[in-house]
C-alpha cells in the first residue's frame, strides 16, 4: 500500500489545487495563531470548497477549547482533528466526542520520551493514528527538523512520520520507517504559508518511489 500523504499549513487555494493534483491524500488547515501558516474560520471555509471528495480535510488545534474547536467545526466541513498540543488522552478523546469527528495526536519526540507507552495511551483512548513530530523547546511543529527515524516504532496502530522531511529526504524516510503516513508542511514551501508547486509534485513523487516494495 502506498504510504500516504498530507500537506499541512495550506493557506491558499492554488496550493491545494497544486497538492490534489500531485496525489495528497489529505490537506490540512493550521488553526493556531501564533503560526505563520495559520488560518481563520472564515479564511478555511472558503479554502476547504476547493478540496475534491476523497481528499481528506485536516484541522490542526493546539490546546483549544471544545468551545473554540466548535465555533471553526460550524464554519468548516473538516473530516479529522489533529490535536497537536499538550492534550492528555482524556481530553483528546472528550472533545473529539462532543463535536463529532474521529482525531490523532500530535507526539514529540523528546530524548527522554517513552515513545510506545505514550502512543498506546492516545491509541487505547480512541485514536485514529498517532503522529510522531521532532522535539522544539517552544515550537508547536513546522520547525523544520528532524528526529532519529531509528526510533520510529512499528506498532498496530497507523503511525505518522512528521518533522524536516523535503524531497530530498522523503523516499529515504518512508523506506526507514515504513510509516503509515508522512506529513509536510515546511519542507514544500517557497516561503512560510506559501507552498511551491515544484516542491510538492517532487515530493509526492519521492513518496511514490519509497512506497514501491
Amino acid at each position: 500500500m502506498r504510504t500516504r500523504a498530507k500537506i499541512c499549513g495550506i493557506t491558499r487555494i492554488q496550493d491545494i489545487q497544486s497538492a490534489v493534483e500531485a496525489g495528497a491524500d489529505a490537506i490540512g488547515f493550521v488553526f493556531y495563531p501564533p503560526s505563520p501558516r495559520s488560518v481563520t474560520a472564515q479564511q478555511a471555509k472558503i479554502l476547504v470548497q476547493h478540496v475534491p471528495a476523497y481528499v481528506q480535510t485536516v484541522g490542526l488545534f493546539v490546546n483549544t477549547s471544545v468551545d473554540e474547536i466548535a465555533l471553526v467545526l460550524k464554519e468548516v466541513a473538516l473530516d479529522l482533528i489533529q490535536f497537536h498540543g499538550d492534550e492528555t488522552a482524556p481530553q483528546c478523546a472528550s472533545i473529539a466526542q462532543q463535536v463529532g469527528r474521529r482525531w490523532y495526536k500530535a507526539i514529540q519526540v523528546k530524548p527522554d520520551l517513552d515513545v510506545i507507552h505514550t502512543i498506546k495511551k492516545y491509541q487505547q483512548a480512541g485514536a485514529s493514528a498517532v503522529l510522531l513530530d521532532a522535539w522544539h523547546p517552544e515550537l508547536k511543529g513546522g520547525t523544520g527538523h528532524s528526529f532519529d527515524w531509528a526510533q520510529f516504532p512499528q506498532l498496530d496502530i497507523p503511525l505518522i512520520l512528521a518533522g524536516g522531511l523535503k524531497p530530498e529526504n522523503i523516499e529515504d524516510a518512508i523506506k526507514t520507517t515504513n510509516a503509515y503516513a508522512v506529513d509536510v508542511s515546511g519542507g514544500v514551501e517557497s516561503a512560510k504559508g506559501i507552498k511551491d508547486q515544484q516542491l510538492i509534485e517532487q515530493f509526492m513523487q519521492g513518496v511514490q518511489r519509497g512506497s514501491a516494495k
